[in-house]
């Protein structure tokens, strides 16, 4: 018996189910925005036809947490609205990923004073920081190629 009669030529190929969940789940983001200042305008570009988010598989934006996997932090956050963010998160599906978006969201920023968060990553965990202010939004592709590169590469749960 041949090889090739077995495999039936080339329309026949082995992967690990590791690798392809993982593919399949860095091409179909959807994204929460949470988006609170002036990085949104960037954030909004980004989704225009220059740059086309959706090449990336990330161009659909969900306006509930419950049906996102991204939580896509955009902008200051204050201690106000800190337990507003930390409830969104909790209210994600697993698998999760937070992308920090902009230097205010990153660290705080300029905004050194008690009534803002000197970074997100004090209050949720962080995949992936995208500095700037604002980011270009070829930094933001960029980041999110990052995040693709990461998602795929993790361990999937089945």
């Amino acid at each position: 018996m041949e090889v090739d009669k077995v495999l039936a030529g080339d329309t026949f190929f082995t992967t690990r189910l590791n690798d392809v969940i993982g593919w399949s789940r860095k091409f179909s983001i959807f994204q929460y925005p949470f988006v609170t200042a002036c990085c949104g305008m960037e954030y909004m570009a980004v989704s225009c036809s220059h740059y086309d988010i959706d090449r990336f598989g990330a161009g659909l934006p969900r306006f509930s947490p419950r049906q996102a996997d991204l939580l896509m932090v955009v902008g200051t956050i204050s201690q106000k609205i800190a337990p507003v963010l930390v409830r969104i998160y909790e209210q994600m599906c697993n698998p999760k990923w937070v992308v920090a978006f902009g230097v205010c969201t990153c660290t705080g920023g300029f905004y050194d004073d008690y009534a803002t968060v000197q970074g997100i990553d004090t209050i949720v965990p962080v995949d992936i920081y995208i500095p700037g202010c604002p980011p270009r939004p070829e930094t933001v592709l960029d980041g999110l190629m990052k995040l693709q590169k990461k998602i795929a590469s993790q361990k999937q749960a089945v």
